[in-house]
């Protein structure tokens, strides 16, 4: 039997509630609408670039995505000592590029445990939290929390409009 992405029931977006309330929910909001886009898909098909000379999937996204969850919330705001998953020296964007040899039901379930340890993680942290971004000029941005919730909101909308197009090439599907 050949592996597909699991369907997903998408939760609406919050049309009340504090700022805390509105961003998380915003951003789950996207978080499931990228998995919408690959719902149904099998890994094959998660491979598929969207038009040449792009080779942008819609696993390379699920993949970098997981890469920006961790990056923001765990390693910059939360200040947590941890690796790339995906991205390395000799290949500084293998998120996007090493989908070749990459296995979708893996890179998915990382996904999902991703963003269960982020949402744990944001948890214990104030919007008000800052952090320093460190630039490799060697100066430094101070940050705070809130400025990552709206960031990842915008980073997902962005690549969700890419998911749009890319799974209409692959099946016609096509979506909110």
């Amino acid at each position: 039997m050949t592996w597909t992405a699991p369907k997903i029931t998408r939760t609406p977006e919050p049309y009340v509630g504090d700022e805390r309330t509105m961003l998380e929910g915003w951003l789950d909001y996207h978080r499931q609408t990228l998995l919408l886009k690959c719902a149904g898909l099998t890994a094959e098909q998660l491979k598929t670039p969207s038009v040449q000379p792009s080779g942008l999937t819609l696993l390379g996204l699920v993949r970098h995505l997981t890469e920006v969850e961790r990056w923001w919330f765990r390693i910059r705001a939360a200040g947590e000592p941890l690796a790339d998953l995906y991205n390395t020296d000799a290949s500084p964007d293998g998120d996007l590029d090493d989908i070749a040899d990459a296995d979708a039901e893996t890179d998915l379930a990382t996904f999902t445990s991703e963003v269960a340890a982020v949402r744990a993680v944001a948890a214990t942290l104030s919007l008000d939290d800052t952090f320093l971004r460190r630039r490799r000029d060697g100066s430094a941005d101070e940050m705070n929390v809130r400025w990552v919730y709206v960031h990842m909101i915008e980073e997902y909308a962005r690549h969700n409009g890419h998911a749009d197009l890319i799974r209409e090439r692959i099946d016609g599907v096509t979506g909110e």
